[in-house]
């Protein structure tokens, strides 16, 4: 057990000799009945089997926050980072701040945070390996780094920036409410070091001594409502109408009086000048962006390859270009293995892939995993099965009508598997901590380049095979530019209508929207250009051209403009985003900042608090 100081100071120590039954969210304090079979059990911190004898062991703790109170001293960072052993670019708690006003009436609001510990953890369910555990000692959300497998989609759908993805050891970790020194009656160190009396621990609701609110919300702090937070604050002085961040988020928070409350609103802060900003369209998640275009590809391919005789187009027929419909079918088999291969050399542990089966039950990621998996193999035996069916049937000697009946089923489950792998990947990114994303345009993002990649693909082979043997390609051009089209519609309907909605609905979407139209503003045009282009191209083939040759030379010209517009558009996806986290500081947590130190050699300083390769 934790070692308690024979001069323990008052304030370090836990006191609730009170507490109500249940939170303003309508949830138990009570964490289980005393009838419980977990109740009285060791939490076994560092292998020691005692069971604390804190009185309120089975209630909901949480953190509650002075903000009038704080400093930014920074000393619970410190007292964190040191209890913990944290290097210099991992902080379970970090102090960040925003400012209102100017000199001399000039205003800052400096807000201590960590793990929240919520009702709803949102991390928990996200995790695909299971690592997160809600325990009913103290309502602790606790996160084992050693099942975690470095993919990081927990700290993409936290929406107060809790779990840290540390890309050195390729894990994750967070605060775990500093469990040990509950057990014998502690408060966290956090709060222990904070010199201003800012920061309190106990039972949930119960306002400390010295106190009088126990509000929800200030400013800079997300909407409870997605995981219903186990945190308090109490800030009473009168603060500006508005509260700036002082972080590279394009964001400020207006104070609406009708609702006594602070709401995230666009800070104009890159003025209106477009950039192209190229090279920032480079991420972390660089992998996904292949490992999505692709498998939208090869899923749409596949389709049009199954389904294609069926609706008209004999020269898909397997029998019709027996070499190029194989050839197509190992070549598709062998890019979605690259896809995956990307995908899963993305995670910080690759080692580990297989544990992203582990949470099916509630984790889009699981599931898309799980989906995806179910197609690969479906493709790749129906691939084997169409090429050497001799193995069954000479070999094994199944007679031909039921190995072509098994081959036919097999087609067709991948063509069910195929789509439903595409929405569960969709899911992923339906997350309500980054509004840019909890759109429905990332289903039609995702469909659309499914008919557009995938028939591009189908039509350009198909179409140099035809033209190399001297036969008819204006049948065959004409049905899959019918899909190209239509793909191409779908996604520029979707992005339209996000582009109108993410603008209305105000906050961080219309924040992501602005950095779009600004700082990647020429590179936002651009793709619209291209995809205008594409749109004008496929319908060009769809019409019909009078001579291969021309419609040749089309759709080369389409395949690279398809591809690249695709390309940046993706990757635009990807750095846009502004999640709901708490703000940063000049030095922390700032996006800005962090580019300036890996740009300038700043970051090889660890004390920076930066590492140099973001992974």
């Amino acid at each position: 057990m934790f070692k308690v100081r024979d001069n323990e100071p008052d304030y370090a120590l836990l006191n609730d000799p009170n507490s109500k039954v249940r939170n303003r969210y309508g949830t138990p304090i009570d964490t289980i009945s005393e009838s419980d079979e977990l109740y009285g059990k060791s939490l076994n911190i560092n292998g020691d089997a005692e069971v604390g004898e804190n009185p309120n062991r089975y209630k909901q703790h949480g953190f509650f926050f002075t903000a009038d109170n704080c400093i930014a001293c920074h000393a619970c960072e410190a007292a964190c980072s040191e209890k913990n052993d944290n290097p210099a670019h991992i902080a379970f708690r970090s102090v960040g701040f925003v400012e209102g006003g100017t000199y001399p009436d000039y205003q800052r609001l400096n807000i201590s945070m960590a793990c929240n510990h919520c009702d709803d953890p949102v991390c928990l369910k996200g995790c695909p390996t299971r690592a997160y555990t809600k325990f009913a000692e103290y309502g602790a959300v606790l996160q084992d780094p050693d099942i975690c497998f470095g993919c990081g989609y927990c700290t993409w759908v936290c929406p107060y920036n809790a779990p840290q993805l540390d890309p050195v050891k390729g894990q994750v970790s967070k605060c775990n409410m500093c469990v040990d020194r509950l057990e014998v009656g502690l408060k966290p160190a956090c709060v222990s070091a904070c010199l201003g009396k800012a920061l309190d621990f106990g039972v949930i609701e119960n306002i400390p001594e010295g106190r009088e609110q126990a509000r929800t919300e200030i400013p800079g702090f997300p909407t409870t409502d997605i995981t219903h937070p186990n945190i308090r604050f109490q800030q009473t002085r009168t603060l500006q109408r508005d509260m700036v961040r002082v972080d590279s988020t394009a964001l400020k928070y207006h104070r609406d009086d009708n609702e006594d409350k602070f709401k995230p609103v666009v800070d104009p802060k890159y003025g209106n000048k477009r950039e192209w900003n190229l090279r920032k369209l480079r991420s972390r998640e660089d992998p996904l962006v292949l490992f999505t275009l692709i498998s939208q590809m090869v899923v749409g391919a596949f389709l049009l390859l199954f389904l294609g005789p069926m609706i008209g187009l004999e020269h898909l027929a397997p029998t019709a270009h027996s070499t190029t419909y194989t050839a197509l079918l190992f070549g598709l088999l062998g890019i979605e293995t690259y896809a995956l291969y990307t995908s899963t050399m993305h995670l910080g542990k690759p080692q580990y892939f297989y544990r992203a089966f582990y949470n099916l039950r509630y984790s889009p990621v699981s599931r898309e995993v799980a989906s995806l998996a179910v197609f690969y193999n479906l493709l790749g035996l129906y691939t084997l099965l169409i090429t050497f069916p001799f193995v069954l049937t000479d070999w094994i000697g199944l007679s031909t009508s039921f190995v072509d009946t098994i081959i036919h089923l097999t087609g067709w489950a991948a063509v069910i598997a195929g789509p439903v792998s595409l929405f569960f990947m969709h899911s992923i990114y339906r997350i309500k901590a980054r509004p840019f994303w909890n759109h429905w345009q990332v289903l039609t993002s995702f469909y659309g380049n499914m008919l557009a990649l995938g028939g591009l693909l189908v039509g350009y082979i198909y179409s140099c095979v035809l033209v190399i043997e001297g036969l008819e390609t204006a049948a065959m051009i004409n049905v899959l530019a019918w899909a190209i089209l239509s793909g191409l519609l779908i996604e520029a309907y979707g992005l339209w209508r996000h582009a109108v909605d993410m603008k209305k609905q105000g906050g961080e979407g219309a924040a992501s929207h602005y950095v779009q139209q600004t700082k990647f503003g020429k590179t936002y045009r651009a793709r619209n250009i291209g995809l205008a282009i594409s749109i004008v191209l496929s319908a060009g083939l769809f019409i019909g051209l009078p001579q291969a040759e021309i419609a040749m030379t089309v759709i080369t010209l389409l395949a690279i403009v398809m591809l690249m517009t695709a390309l940046v558009g993706r990757a635009l996806f990807y750095v846009l985003v502004t999640p709901t986290t708490m703000p940063g500081a000049f030095f922390w947590h700032n996006k800005g900042f962090e580019e300036h130190a890996r740009e300038t050699g700043l970051a090889d300083m660890p004390q920076v608090g930066v590492v140099p390769d973001s992974h």
